[in-house]
């Protein structure tokens, strides 16, 4: 079976460093979301090597600064990754999603990744 992260043409590849690449999401959340992949195909980001990891963060650094360069709109950034079916995951390759958010773009921010289970994105603080 071919991986869809394995076989990416050149052209749609915005970044890259000796272990990873970056690619603007086929589906964005918001404009400019992009996708950081390992070169090596591993199914999760626990499989990667610290190598790997670091090579990971340093691009999303690199990405960040553009998107911010790029746009000024911009106010916050959300993380993330599915590793597993159950948590989400569809490509079966390691890919960080780095999803730029702008002020007004939801009704009301708080909780944010908290979120992906209906009623847990909002909670009370402790006083």
């Amino acid at each position: 079976m071919t991986c869809l992260f394995c076989e990416i043409p050149d052209e749609r590849i915005i970044a890259q460093n000796e272990f990873c690449y970056a690619i603007r999401d086929g589906f964005p959340v918001t404009p400019l979301h992009s996708l950081i992949i390992p070169k090596r195909h591993v199914v999760t980001y626990f499989d990667l090597s610290d190598e790997e990891v670091l090579a990971c963060n340093d691009l999303m650094r690199q990405l960040k600064n553009s998107m911010l360069a790029e746009d000024d709109l911009i106010d916050g950034f959300n993380i993330g990754m599915n590793a597993g079916e159950m948590a989400g995951q569809t490509i079966f390759h390691c890919h960080i999603h780095l999803i730029p958010r702008r002020r007004g773009d939801v009704e009301n921010p708080r909780g944010g990744i908290r979120h992906l289970i209906p009623g847990k994105g909002f909670y009370k603080a402790p006083e």
